[in-house]
């Protein structure tokens, strides 16, 4: 079954203006049938690198714009995917752009380019970069009603929204989903990257999946796992690179006794979190299920936001007397709080942060209103 992702179009746009289109995501996503989709419905003459394999990078590394106009041909789309496992394919790219402005040009990849040391030419000026995360509740919304939807609301905070989890029978839903950590989580990182611990990784993303909700320090992980604190950050940067796990930092501004320090970081996907805790149980029994909502409502406002373009700054709030707000957005010059409930809770109306910030407003986000907040 084929979703059609929101940024469809806008990719569509984008390769019009004659710029290099770059559509980042994690590994099994869905860009490989994303791009391919576009090459079916383009009536262009169409050219497809898959670079996992050996030849292709070898096609595309240390050309010239000669043996590049070779491969090159009469194509006017070219789609270089995993382009990432290119030695130096920001040069390629430049050349390809410099040299053919005919050509419509769209790489993918699973990390970002800097991760693999393989950008050595910047592409100021001649890029559109774009994010493709797993499926969402929009793009959901596309094949089903509201109502499916909130039935499948347990089973998409247990399992997650990875397009070939979210297809299959939900009696293989774990089997997939490890299936996907266990095989692609870290590819990236280990290919890329001289890690001296590697099972550091594991350990480090159980201490954050454990945390979801919470402030997250890098002394207390350091302390935890027995590494130095510039390797936690280290390692939490090339995470952030798989485009696995996200930072939301606090919003402080006014008030002495904000927090103004420590992180929240949640997951892309919670079914992906699940799987590192190994805990697919039922909600009813589970005691985190106010973590994973929030994880889950807060990364589903991200793929929001990305795939309207929409300009906003996200935070959390929380000041040292431990009253917070859980996702703050900035946008346009007002600050908008949202309190996640899983149950029918209350809203409880902060006046230290209202009366800090005229203007802003605070609103509750639960299972009955929480297609609204995401769509």
């Amino acid at each position: 079954m084929y979703f059609r992702r929101i940024i469809q179009s806008q990719l569509k746009k984008a390769l019009s203006r004659k710029k290099v289109v770059i559509l980042y995501g994690a590994r099994q996503v869905g860009k490989t049938t994303l791009v391919k989709k576009i090459i079916e419905d383009s009536s262009s003459k169409s050219l497809f690198l898959n670079c996992d394999e050996p030849d292709i990078r070898e096609l595309l590394t240390h050309k010239t714009s000669t043996e590049l106009k070779r491969l090159v041909g009469d194509h006017r789309l070219i789609v270089i995917d995993e382009a990432q496992r290119v030695l130096n394919i920001g040069l390629t790219l430049k050349l390809l752009s410099d040299n053919f402005p005919e050509v419509q040009i769209l790489a993918t990849g699973s990390s970002s380019f800097e991760l693999s040391n393989r950008v050595k030419e910047p592409l100021t000026g001649r890029k559109i970069e774009f994010q493709l995360f797993p499926l969402s509740v929009a793009e959901l919304l596309q094949a089903n009603s509201e109502m499916e939807i909130t039935r499948l609301l347990e089973n998409i905070l247990r399992f997650g929204l990875y397009p070939e989890v979210v297809t299959s029978p939900i009696t293989e839903a774990t089997q997939v989903i490890n299936e996907i950590a266990a095989s692609y989580l870290y590819k990236d990182i280990l290919d890329y990257q001289t890690l001296k611990k590697p099972e550091l990784l594991e350990k480090l993303l159980t201490a954050l999946a454990l945390q979801v909700g919470q402030e997250v320090s890098y002394s207390e992980l350091s302390n935890l796992l027995g590494v130095d604190k510039l390797t936690v950050e280290k390692y939490i940067s090339l995470l952030e690179k798989t485009f696995i796990i996200f930072p939301l930092r606090p919003f402080s501004r006014n008030l002495r006794k904000e927090i103004g320090k420590k992180r929240k970081i949640y997951f892309y996907d919670p079914g992906i979190r699940n799987s590192i805790i190994r805990n697919f149980n039922p909600l009813d029994v589970r005691s985190d299920v106010g973590a994973l909502w929030e994880n889950f409502l807060v990364a589903e406002r991200v793929k929001s936001n990305s795939a309207g373009k929409t300009a906003v700054n996200q935070y959390f709030w929380r000041t040292y007397d431990k009253k917070e707000i859980d996702l703050v957005e900035e946008s346009g010059g007002k600050l908008a709080g949202y309190e996640f409930k899983w149950g029918k809770g209350r809203l409880k109306q902060q006046r230290d942060f209202l009366n800090a910030y005229p203007g802003s407003s605070i609103h509750l986000v639960n299972r009955e209103n929480f297609l609204d907040f995401v769509k």
